[in-house]
């Protein structure tokens, strides 16, 4: 059972949250916040395994709660969702920079909600090539972005830096094997091995980095 908590200030927007993800069987709401220290304190408390997150909460905002999380050694385990209105919201780059594996528009579809709360607790980034790359994109290519370095991928193989950047592209394991003639299993091999040699909770760490060190570009190239 995948153990949920919903944090947002409007408990509307909770309740409704509530009933799509406890019709699922493999789901179950196990706790509500109003805040982001709620959500944090919730998820220890709960044993949570995702966390679908407001960035706008008065107190403890959804950005500085997904930090908290994600720099809590007991709660490596918890997933966070963001929710996010995304024309609108200018925080999801750095959500998923403080550790979010990734994001849902408040007005997605029924199950692709669920599906992605199973993406995201299975370890996987809830990262989609035509919404999140483009994001990603954009604000990486806005001034003030930090010059490419090679120090912190200098332990890498040239195929680990060769998944990498296909990772930061929106592919899944199966799309990797297939674009460099590899098996599922060999795929996700290279995956786990590069997100344990970077230290990355999960994918959507690896694509972010990928853009901070000058791996990938704006535009989609990796970088030589």
């Amino acid at each position: 059972m995948i153990r949920v908590v919903l944090a947002d200030d409007q408990a509307l927007i909770r309740a409704g949250f509530r009933v799509l993800v406890d019709t699922a069987e493999d789901l179950h709401v196990v706790g509500e916040a109003a805040d982001g220290q709620q959500a944090v304190d919730l998820a220890r408390r709960e044993r949570a395994d995702v966390v679908l997150m407001d960035i706008r909460m008065p107190g403890v905002d959804g950005l500085e709660a997904t930090r908290r999380i994600s720099a809590d050694e007991d709660l490596a385990g918890v997933k966070v969702i963001i929710l996010t209105t995304f024309e609108s919201d200018e925080y999801v780059y750095q959500a998923l920079r403080a550790g979010a594996s990734g994001f849902l528009v408040k007005d997605t579809e029924p199950n692709d909600l669920i599906q992605g709360i199973r993406v995201v607790a299975r370890g996987d980034a809830l990262l989609s090539p035509s919404v999140t790359r483009r994001l990603i994109t954009d604000i990486a290519s806005r001034p003030g972005r930090p010059p490419a370095s090679d120090r912190v991928l200098s332990g890498l193989t040239d195929r680990e830096r060769e998944v990498m950047t296909l990772v930061a592209e929106g592919l899944s394991n199966d799309e990797i094997a297939g674009r460099l003639f590899l098996s599922p299993l060999t795929a996700k091999t290279h995956v786990s091995r590069t997100m344990t040699k970077l230290n990355a909770r999960d994918r959507a760490q690896l694509v972010v980095m990928a853009y901070e060190t000058g791996l990938v570009t704006p535009g989609g190239r990796e970088a030589r």
